[in-house]
């Protein structure tokens, strides 16, 4: 599928999924002191649903699924608004989370660390939330992370463009990254 012309390059988009070999017999458990780690950084005015996260349940999704985690409430999104101005509970919560993740603890805390603010009541996908996540299980390195590493790999399989050339000196490298180079390596001018 291509993408819209940016400058005289081609953007492409590219779609990369992570599957699972199998769904673990055993449920994700929320790690020691993650809990905690949220209710001493998080107001229960961001968070309404602080005081209820020791009854959220996780689970494992469906090895097909398409996304990391989502947190799902029992009830239509506008009886969650009422139910968080109103500081009432939120009834049953329920976290699933994608079985590729058992195989990457670095990924597994920081997907578990956003789904669990939006089980809180922070809903938004926000500056605010992001800091939060971060603050509490920080978003792994592309080198510590498995996981982050094969989703890259799928990316670059599907690129049509398998090595840079420099415009200035001709020098000609593998393709390592998605993102375009911002110089070239040996003579170090602007990409182009």
């Amino acid at each position: 599928m291509e993408g819209s012309a940016f400058g005289d390059r081609l953007t492409r988009y590219v779609s990369a999924t992570a599957r699972a070999r199998t769904v673990p017999d055993i449920a994700p458990e929320i790690p020691e002191g993650m809990l905690d780690s949220i209710s001493t950084i998080v107001s229960t005015e961001e968070a309404p649903f602080l005081a209820h996260l020791a009854r959220v349940r996780v689970e494992w999704l469906d090895a097909e699924a398409d996304r990391l985690g989502n947190t799902c409430f029992e009830m239509r999104p506008h009886e969650v608004e009422a139910r968080k101005r109103q500081r009432l509970p939120p009834g049953p919560v329920t976290i699933g989370l994608h079985p590729i993740l058992a195989e990457d603890d670095l990924l597994f805390a920081h997907t578990l660390a956003h789904e669990l603010l939006h089980a809180a009541g922070m809903t938004e996908h926000d500056a605010r939330h992001s800091d939060l996540v971060n603050a509490i299980a920080p978003s792994p390195k592309l080198s510590e992370s498995p996981l982050l590493q094969d989703i890259r790999n799928q990316a670059l399989n599907q690129q049509e463009v398998k090595d840079w050339t420099c415009g200035h000196c001709g020098f000609v490298w593998d393709r390592t990254t998605v993102k375009a180079p911002s110089r070239c390596p040996k003579c170090a001018r602007p990409f182009k």
